[in-house]
């Protein structure tokens, strides 16, 4: 597990906060939330770090399970559907949501340092300046997904940076 780059918290409450969360929102929706999904759910939690479907297959497979790649492709899929992870783009990678169960944009701080990801609540300033720009372009909006990558505070404490 990667060492969490931003705000210090306990990380096991986290972990188990987000699995509790999911599966209240499952059980909501009538969504059917497997044990490999619940899986590689508490796998992309376990970390602060974006995590691949391959990096997900191997950490799968160091447990003793061999899922085939689609098959953790599909459970990937199904998180996303019931917005319980983020897509990075950018790194091909997916991160736990934070808000789950809540209509919002994805806003995330990328540590180019060491890998971390952290997501990003907006006060609504940033939705709304983001929605101006592109209503000035006549641009109609279906999702949001913002990237921003640097250096985190953690990082930059770091003797040598």
């Amino acid at each position: 597990m990667s060492t969490p780059a931003f705000p210090p918290h306990d990380h096991s409450h986290c972990v188990q906060d987000a699995l509790a969360a999911a599966e209240r929102l499952c059980q909501a929706s009538g969504a059917r939330l497997t044990p490999l999904r619940r899986r590689v759910l508490e796998l992309v939690w376990d970390s602060h770090r974006p995590l691949g479907a391959y990096e997900l297959l191997d950490m799968l497979a160091g447990e003793g399970q061999k899922p085939a790649p689609p098959t953790v492709y599909r459970a990937l899929e199904f998180l996303l559907e019931q917005k319980l992870v983020h897509r990075i783009a950018s790194r091909n990678a997916f991160i736990g949501c934070s808000h789950p169960g809540a209509a919002h944009a994805g806003y995330f701080l990328l540590c180019e340092t060491c890998g971390n990801a952290e997501e990003i609540a907006d006060s609504g300033a940033l939705a709304r300046a983001v929605d101006k720009a592109a209503k000035h372009a006549g641009f109609d909006i279906h999702s949001q997904t913002l990237e921003l990558t640097g250096v985190c505070r953690h990082c930059l404490r770091e003797p040598g940076l």
